[in-house]
């Protein structure tokens, strides 16, 4: 029996199994695993168990007892106290006007009379008695017992850090702004801010603009912080997060991908039970379409793609939209140079990978000759001990279709994929055209909240009202949850696929934020994004941006490839700090999937005696993607070397310099502790490290400050030689310290 077959029988979830079969030390790789016997009659025994298990109600009476326990020591606590404490007689004015500056808590925990409260004397420990007596103020005078407990606590510097240093006021401002406007801003005159400017050395008028660093400093001067102002964007984002507590489970989003004829629309066509395929020119997808599945355990949404491009490319806009990815080979077929791509592509994006192994019903199917050409490619299938759920279908019998939606459901269940249905509408754009009757209609996968008719959306530099909505069918709908796609009409022009879409509720602030995004479009469309390249490999490692290589290897020959991927695996040698990664591998020309890939990933596109299109060098050029083409194997595996070993962290060389013995301790007013030093060996030179040893112990590792030969400064002293240093943490040295001089260099390391 399978695990999730199991959990089907007793009612529960295939990660529940799976969790009780890891503590009982079964080994189970998923829900598709098979047990036996034994492992069946161990998990059902221990589940009883679980249920017949006694609540644990058995805790709740100690924790009723335990405040019962607690409350018999209470009730002989304050005999102690309170007969001395009565003596009410003994309160005089003398003592009454010696305790008031010093601690009144201490003196009222003894004062309380038991005449008015003795039944909170009775329930209320001594310790409690310090919250309450601030409220009686009858209480305040003490006896004469209270005078030596108000002087005990006047060494405690109790004023002291009752006064913080000043809070400033923090501000949040548009930069630049003008003199004026930050004067008006920090509430001040503005002569009196350009004079507070003159004193930082800026000359600067009221109509003068000011960038951040200058305003902020004579903000500062002032008592207050400034700091950038989110933008209208930021801001909306921010109020649009999704509640965690608000989250629920949603349905899958599911893409085919695959060799072009595999069938993929046929196969979502078998699931749709309708004929999607037969109006596509040729039979061949032209265009994104997204359709919902109802299935009796849950909905599942549907993308059926044109290719792996358009799937990369979604990616490159930053909608990261599937889920689960279905891999559809053909069986008579076998892997294709595009089912290649499309598992490089699923893989640079995350995703899980499912495979149909489609057209079952023609005879010269062999299912045993595709699993072996994906094992070729980590695609391991559950029978033979990897992870990867392959079944057999087919788009005409409908054989294995009912297992393929099992197993998606099943997939998205250990997935836990949650949203906030009642958070700011917000999601991506599928696919967009130009209609004669409707004009712009766009097809959106709403991510997260419900989009309504009537809401203001804003998609990409777009903005306009939802005028209708319609589902995958046609039919008219008033409102989309999440994982739901609808067309949507309303929009004034045709957005991009990709582009991400928000609610927002003020119609205002959508046409601020749509011009916002258009004026930052206009500035940035002469600069292309971004993108890693094996110059800049040094500078985002210096910044800490960076610990992963990624490549796409293209070459003329299928031996060349080879011999690459060879010899760039032998440096792929320090797995613990930087990860080396080959996207993908193909033999031909460099072309524009290879470099959508390379911009949604942030890779690097490297060619060995390959061509490339001059459509494709703009394409490059436009989306910011690094091309090195090589004529020569060595350099190419050179260039690959420099850049990884330029990703490893350096190590550290140290030099043992000399040694000097603490003679003399000196105390400087204006330097602070000095050492008077006798060099015994080698040499202590200024800009050495400093290691502090006491006996057998080293107790600083720091730097000099001042090292000074007589009155004169120096840069070294040699051996033999008296010295004065004073060092950055030296204010616990004693007579007898030996300082050891170190020379510490950063070694860049070399791969093998």
């Amino acid at each position: 029996m399978r695990v999730h077959e199991l959990a089907k029988e007793l009612k529960l979830t295939s990660k529940d199994i799976l969790s009780k079969l890891a503590d009982l030390k079964i080994p189970a790789k998923g829900h598709m695993s098979a047990l036996d016997d034994a492992a069946l009659q161990k998990v059902r025994a221990a589940l009883l168990a679980a249920k017949t298990k006694p609540a644990p109600s058995a805790a709740s009476p100690k924790t009723i007892k335990a405040p019962v326990k607690a409350a018999a020591p209470v009730k002989t606590a304050p005999k102690v106290a309170v007969p001395k404490a009565a003596a009410a007689p003994q309160v005089a004015a003398k003592p009454a006007a010696r305790p008031t500056p010093a601690a009144p808590a201490a003196a009222t925990v003894r004062a309380p009379e038991p005449k008015h409260a003795p039944a909170a004397a009775a329930t209320k420990p001594v310790a409690h008695a310090s919250a309450t007596p601030a409220a009686p103020k009858p209480v305040a005078p003490a006896p004469k017992a209270a005078a030596p407990v108000a002087k005990a606590p006047e060494p405690a510097p109790i004023p002291a850090p009752a006064a913080p240093p000043v809070e400033l006021k923090v501000l949040e401002i548009k930069f630049p702004i003008t003199v004026g406007e930050l004067a008006n801003k920090l509430d001040v005159k503005p002569a009196d801010l350009i004079k507070r400017l003159m004193q930082q050395n800026v000359f600067a008028s009221i109509t003068q603009q000011l960038d951040q660093a200058m305003a902020a400093k004579a903000a500062e001067s002032f008592g207050s912080l400034l700091t950038q102002a989110p933008t209208l964007e930021e801001q909306l984002e921010k109020a649009s997060a999704p509640d965690p507590l608000k989250l629920v489970q949603r349905a899958p989003v599911v893409t085919f991908m695959g060799h072009v004829d595999h069938g993929k629309t046929s196969l979502l066509d078998a699931i749709r039970q309708a004929k999607v395929a037969e109006s596509e020119a040729g039979g061949i997808t032209q265009h994104i379409g997204a359709y919902e599945v109802l299935l009796p355990k849950g909905h599942v949404t549907f993308l059926d793609t044109p290719g792996h491009e358009a799937f990369s490319a979604l990616r490159a806009r930053g909608a990261n939209v599937t889920d689960i990815v279905v891999l559809v080979v053909a069986a008579d077929d076998g892997v294709m140079p595009q089912t290649i791509e499309a598992i490089d592509h699923a893989r640079a994006a995350d995703v899980t990978i499912v495979v149909a192994i489609n057209k079952m019903d023609k005879p010269e199917a062999n299912v045993q000759r595709i699993k072996q050409q994906l094992a070729q490619y980590n695609l391991l299938s559950e029978d033979w001990g990897g992870k990867t759920i392959m079944i057999p279908v087919s788009a005409k019998t409908r054989q294995g279709i009912d297992e393929i939606l099992e197993m998606l459901l099943l997939e998205s269940e250990l997935l836990e994929l949650k949203a906030d249905p009642t958070a700011t509408p917000q999601g991506a754009v599928i696919e967009a055209r130009q209609t004669k009757n409707r004009g712009p209609v766009a097809t959106l996968l709403v991510q997260q909240g419900t989009l309504r008719v009537g809401d203001m959306i804003v998609v990409g530099q777009l903005s306009g009202r939802v005028r209708a909505l319609n589902d995958h069918r046609g039919l008219r709908i008033k409102e989309a949850g999440p994982a739901k796609p609808v067309e949507v009409l309303g929009l004034p022009e045709v957005p991009a696929a990709g582009d991400r879409f928000l609610v927002v509720a003020d119609e205002r602030a959508a046409r601020e934020l749509a011009q916002q995004r258009r004026e930052k479009l206009t500035k940035n469309v002469s600069t292309p994004p971004k993108r890693i390249t094996l110059e800049q490999l040094h500078q985002q490692i210096a910044e800490g941006k960076l610990k992963e290589l990624r490549l796409i290897l293209k070459s003329d020959v299928q031996g060349s490839l080879e011999a690459i991927v060879s010899s760039l695996q032998k440096l792929d040698t320090e797995k613990e700090e930087v990860s080396f990664r080959i996207l993908h591998t193909a033999v031909g020309d460099i072309n524009e999937s290879d470099v959508i890939l390379a911009a949604a990933s942030d890779a690097i596109i490297v060619g060995f005696h390959v061509g490339i299109d001059l459509n494709v060098q703009v394409l490059a050029a436009k989306e910011g993607v690094d091309v090195h083409i090589y004529q020569i194997i060595y350099e190419l595996v050179g260039s690959i070397k420099s850049a990884i070993e330029g990703l490893l962290e350096p190590t550290l060389e140290e030099t043992f310099l000399g040694r000097a013995e603490v003679r003399k301790i000196f105390q400087i007013s204006k330097i602070g502790m000095v050492a008077g030093c006798m060099v015994t060996k080698g040499v202590i030179r200024r800009d050495a490290t400093i290691r502090v040893i006491r006996g057998r112990d080293r107790l600083a590792e720091t730097k000099i400050t001042n090292l000074k030969r007589v009155k004169d400064e120096a840069r070294e002293v040699q051996e033999g030689t008296e010295c004065g240093i004073s060092l950055d943490a030296g204010n616990d040295l004693q007579v007898g310290d030996l300082l050891e001089a170190w020379e510490i260099k950063k070694v860049a390391r070399k791969l093998a």
